[in-house]
């Protein structure tokens, strides 16, 4: 497959065919989703740099280049790592901005289906050889849960796709059962499968928890586990 770190002589050539892909990709979605890869074409192209694989710009920042608000922000750049395409690298703080990578072979892996109609050449450079490298260790197979759906768009489903992506045996094994219950204010209710299911979450994850859905919902400040 195509360098997943565009760098040397190519590394011209090697963007744009990044960037011909996700373009391709995002035209064959339907209107939300294509906004949401166009959006992420737009960092790509005016605020990521490609040599030290780092994104660092403030949410205020990205929501005048997106003409959107910071809320939208929050819940784009969400959509966003939980597709695997966003990575955080270094946790924001007071006066320092989060700080991002991207992931460019999950990239190429999602819009792989797109290369052909560009044109056969094009799928035939992006492929390149397929055969994994001695040294690639390849991804386990097992019971892991799929990624959540995100359609709804509420701030349960966003969270728990973000912490599918940052811990895929957490979220099968404690989280993937949580439902939405309901939301009141500030306070956000899930219910757990049983009792035990429950009472662990809140003693172990609850904490983990919040602050995931107040990363995408900064009113959520509370997190009830019923069961």
């Amino acid at each position: 497959m195509l360098a997943s770190k565009p760098v040397g002589r190519q590394a011209a050539a090697l963007k744009y065919d990044i960037l011909t892909a996700l373009g391709t990709y995002a035209l064959s979605l339907e209107k939300g989703a294509q906004r949401l890869v166009l959006r992420f074409m737009t960092l790509m192209t005016a605020r990521y740099n490609w040599q030290r694989n780092e994104l660092a710009v403030g949410q205020r920042e990205i929501a005048r280049m997106w003409s959107v608000d910071e809320r939208t922000v929050k819940r784009e750049m969400a959509k966003l790592r939980a597709l695997g395409w966003l990575v955080v690298k270094r946790q924001g703080a007071r006066g320092r901005v989060t700080e991002y990578g991207f992931d460019l072979e999950c990239i190429l892996e999602d819009t792989r289906g797109c290369w052909v109609a560009v044109g056969p050449d094009f799928d035939h450079r992006m492929r390149g050889n397929d055969t994994p490298e001695k040294n690639v260790v390849p991804l386990m197979s097992g019971t892991a849960a799929p990624a959540p759906d995100i359609s709804d768009g509420s701030e349960w489903s966003l969270a728990k796709a973000v912490l599918h992506q940052e811990d895929p045996a957490t979220y099968s094994a404690w989280i993937q059962a949580l439902t939405r219950e309901s939301r009141a204010g500030g306070r956000l209710i899930l219910r757990a499968p049983s009792r035990f299911h429950g009472n662990y979450v809140t003693a172990h994850l609850q904490e983990r928890l919040l602050a995931a859905c107040h990363d995408i919902d900064a009113d959520v400040d509370q997190l009830t586990i019923l069961s």
